[in-house]
């Protein structure tokens, strides 16, 4: 009998023992498990609640025109602080009240304001962007649970001007388009960080210790833009395409010694601090850049100076209109089926005459056109800081089609942007050059150091003595031939007018009741101080550029003459 209780005792002992034994290794496995496996997540959530971390945002970089005269800048785009009006419905007794009260102030109606506070939510926005008119009242309503609250908010001062180069801010703070995308990450700076200690209610201290990384602000970008030159060419063009219910159009002013652009506008336009007003997303496209079309007649220039440059014609040799070409099975005519006769080069471009482009392409061969097509920089992006720039790779030509060389002489079967045609034309107009085209004069750091943006040459296309005498046959056009329309007074201008076809939808053939009409000028010819290129796309009972693009590039060109203060015969 004892013996039996001797085992039970000793039993029970064990079991105590083992019990005690487990019920330590679980309290020791826990202190490991929370002072080492999980020392730092607990070591985080304590600093959390000792600690508290605020963003500090960081101030958007400006951007600004800058004046050809004077250097001074001009603000595109800023940073406003202005304040918005919010409810907290679970602390606003009698609903129907304060939305009766408060859309008297806003502008709203009562149903839509009720709508939205008509539940039992902490925050909830009503409108933002407030007057100061606004502002006051709210501030002098007394209502309880509603709120007034800063933000910041992207202020464009000048509207519309160069709205499609600059952008747009949306409502995430993120850049879109032209400048503001482009230049995103540059502008919109770095976001730095204050952590602030607590109390153990969760109250900051006012005294404590605080730990800063401060925000990196966002760098400033001056374009090469001028706010003078950019009215006039936003003006003239807007005038140009009302008149002629024309659908759309595109004007760009550039240096074309620096690869400076001076003016880049385009109609239809939009004012960015209203952007969610746009209905049409085109709209917010800068068709300068992003458009391509066939240039038509303009790009006669483009092989005039290669036939000049690689000795196979001067501006006095002769050939014979017919009035046609045939290539093949096919006929290609001049315009207006037109015949002219014995004609010279310089009469070719006067005249505008078809044949006699493709007879210079014939003089140095369709390699060597290619090649000069190439140089002067169509088929490939300009390389311009701006978001959409597009290209049309020069798929027409891989074939090696005799018929595809000879349309493209005057500008038919080939597509450019207006930027491209621009800067291959400025090769003509600043002695030979092909420049990368600027439309950023500097950055401006934080701390106000600043990164100017140099003249770029690609390469050199022709030569200077070819370009000069290509310009000079562009300024009897202006006196003798098509160009007209686009003189001014006391100045020697090169010009050149160009009226193309619009592809049909089908993809057979062209549209014949469409067309787009561009000018390309340069002034003053023997020194030029800018080049223009205007473009208007399907003018309604009009049908050639000479009375479309011409005359806005004279007159703009005589605006710009006046404001630089150029004097005729100056150089």
């Amino acid at each position: 009998m004892r013996y039996l209780e001797h085992t039970v005792q000793k039993k029970r002992i064990n079991i105590f023992f083992s019990l005690t034994l487990i019920f330590f290794g679980i309290v020791v496995f826990r202190l490991f498990d929370l002072q080492v496996i999980k020392n730092g997540y607990y070591s985080a959530l304590a600093k959390d609640q000792h600690w508290a971390t605020r963003k500090i945002p960081a101030k958007r970089g400006q951007i600004y025109t800058k004046d050809l005269k004077t250097g001074e800048k001009y603000l595109l785009a800023t940073n406003k602080t202005l304040s918005m009006v919010y409810a907290v419905p679970r602390q606003i007794k009698d609903k129907e009240e304060v939305a009766q009260k408060i859309s008297g102030i806003l502008g709203m109606t009562k149903e839509e304001i009720f709508s939205s506070i008509n539940n039992d939510k902490v925050y909830v926005p009503l409108k933002h962007k407030l007057t100061d008119d606004e502002v006051s009242k709210i501030e002098n309503s007394g209502l309880s649970g509603v709120m007034l609250e800063e933000e910041e908010w992207r202020d464009y001062p000048e509207g519309e001007l160069a709205s499609q180069v600059v952008g747009f801010v949306n409502n995430e703070g993120v850049g879109q388009y032209g400048i503001e995308g482009y230049f995103n990450d540059k502008l919109k700076g770095k976001p730095g960080e204050v952590t602030l200690e607590k109390d153990t209610s969760g109250r900051l201290i006012a005294s404590g210790n605080t730990q800063e990384n401060p925000a990196s602000n966002g760098e400033d970008i001056v374009l090469t833009i001028d706010r003078v030159v950019q009215n006039y060419a936003e003006k003239e063009l807007k005038a140009a395409v009302n008149k002629f219910g024309a659908k759309e159009g595109s004007v760009i002013v550039m240096d074309p010694k620096t690869g400076n652009i001076w003016a880049m506008a385009n109609y239809p336009t939009f004012d960015p601090n209203n952007f969610t007003d746009v209905k049409d997303f085109d709209t917010f496209k800068n068709t300068g850049i992003s458009n391509v079309y066939e240039p038509g007649s303009i790009f006669k220039i483009i092989t005039m100076a290669a036939g000049i440059d690689t000795g196979k014609v001067t501006p006095n040799t002769t050939y014979v209109d017919t009035g046609e070409v045939k290539v093949g099975s096919y006929s290609i005519r001049n315009a207006s089926d037109k015949v002219y006769g014995q004609r010279t080069m310089t009469e070719v471009l006067e005249n505008s005459i078809n044949t006699g482009v493709i007879f210079v392409k014939d003089q140095i061969g369709n390699e060597t056109f290619y090649d000069y097509i190439k140089k002067f920089g169509f088929g490939a992006l300009t390389g311009i800081e701006l978001s959409g720039e597009a290209n049309n790779p020069l798929k027409s030509f891989k074939s090696f089609k005799d018929v595809n060389f000879d349309t493209a002489t005057f500008g038919q079967g080939i597509a450019v942007t207006p930027l491209q045609f621009i800067t291959a034309a400025s090769g003509i107009a600043n002695g030979g050059e092909i420049l990368k085209p600027n439309i950023v004069s500097e950055f401006i750091m934080p701390d106000g150091s600043k990164t100017e943006t140099k003249r770029e040459v690609k390469r050199r296309v022709i030569r200077k003595e070819s370009a000069d005498t290509v310009g000079a046959m562009m300024v009897s056009v202006v006196d003798n031939g098509h160009g007209k329309a686009a003189k001014v007074a006391g100045f020697k201008v090169a010009g050149k007018t160009g009226t193309a076809q619009i592809p049909s939808k089908d993809g057979k053939g062209y549209d014949p009741d469409k067309s787009i009409g561009s000018f390309i000028l340069f002034a003053p010819a023997e020194d030029p101080k800018f080049i223009i290129l205007v473009k208007i796309d399907e003018p309604h009972g009009v049908q050639w550029a000479e009375s479309t693009a011409a005359p806005v590039a004279g007159k703009l060109a005589k605006e710009i003459l006046d404001y630089l203060e150029v004097s005729p015969g100056s150089k």
